[in-house]
């Protein structure tokens, strides 16, 4: 058990929360957030943050720690990350990571290093002004070009790390070397990679159904709210699905009803892209819970799975 982490990972609305707090109380463990959302303060309903009852649960980490109006990068999760991984380690228990958002899975699963790299300025400047005078996006189709594995890693509108990325594609020779090619797997612990799926119909119902109930527990208000601490649609918090849709009706661009279709729509086209994403994974094992009469009988299931494997 000493090396092991189990992970619950798999699309929005899926069952993470449920899935990874019963496996949590089963094998002695505590959840570790992977999800870019939930690591803000006052962000309650849009991130949709496990409930005051789900918490008591089981202890939770990176939930709730990082103010939205400053910036969080993936190398700051990986590091917070791994402390609470090595934290629920020195408890003799089992780290049972939970959430969406690949980047910081990636950070998680393989020997990423973030420490900062003198680089080549020349080649840097001459990227950041491509950036500045074409958008990040321009910066991004040359990683495209050069690794395009790298591009499916690193976002579009991630400018530092596609050009920190570019950087270290150039070794002293001005010679290209893959990016996502160095990736290895880390041996820090052992990971136990689980990915969770439903009938896509069903889980569109299930992602357009929690939309409308974080409208109704007050998602409006709570946009609002973070506005008035001076958060903008610039902030890369406020970027987050739920959040920029809404501002756009606050701000007068579209009526309600089409603000809550579009995070819908959106929510829907994320979960998809996440999908893709898991299933690049090798050593992944999926569970489909559409399989099962109900999540009890599958998470019965997922449990006997792992009892043979840790």
């Amino acid at each position: 058990m000493r090396n092991k982490v189990i992970t619950i990972a798999g699309p929005t609305a899926v069952g993470k929360t449920k899935f990874a707090i019963e496996i949590a109380r089963r094998f002695n463990g505590e959840i570790i957030s992977c999800d870019s959302m939930q690591l803000y303060k006052f962000m309650n309903i849009g991130s949709a943050k496990p409930t005051r009852e789900e918490l008591s649960l089981v202890t939770h980490h990176l939930v709730d720690i990082i103010d939205p109006r400053v910036s969080f990068s993936v190398a700051e999760y990986q590091r917070l990350a791994k402390n609470s991984i090595n934290e629920v380690f020195s408890k003799g228990k089992t780290p049972v990571i939970s959430g969406g958002t690949g980047l910081y899975l990636n950070s998680l699963i393989y020997d990423m290093d973030f420490s900062s790299n003198p680089g080549n300025l020349e080649y840097r400047k001459s990227l950041e002004d491509i950036a500045r005078t074409h958008g990040s996006q321009a910066v991004h189709e040359i990683l495209k070009k050069e690794d395009p594995q790298a591009a499916e890693i690193i976002h579009p509108n991630n400018t530092k790390r596609i050009i920190r990325a570019l950087e270290r594609l150039k070794d002293g020779e001005g010679n290209v070397r893959p990016f996502s090619g160095v990736l290895k797997e880390t041996d820090d612990y052992e990971m136990i990679l689980i990915g969770l799926t439903r009938d896509r119909q069903e889980l569109y119902d299930r992602i357009n159904k929690r939309v409308d109930i974080l409208v109704n527990q007050g998602l409006v208000d709570e946009v609002r709210e973070l506005m008035s601490m001076g958060l903008t649609s610039d902030d890369i918090s406020m970027k987050g699905i739920g959040y920029k849709e809404i501002i756009d009706y606050i701000d007068g661009k579209c009526d309600l009803e089409t603000a809550i279709d579009t995070v819908k729509k959106n929510t829907r086209h994320y979960a998809k892209k996440q999908l893709t994403w898991y299933r690049r994974y090798d050593k992944i094992n999926w569970l489909d819970i559409s399989e099962y009469r109900n999540d009890e009988e599958a998470i019965e299931e997922l449990v006997s799975w792992l009892e043979k494997r840790i």
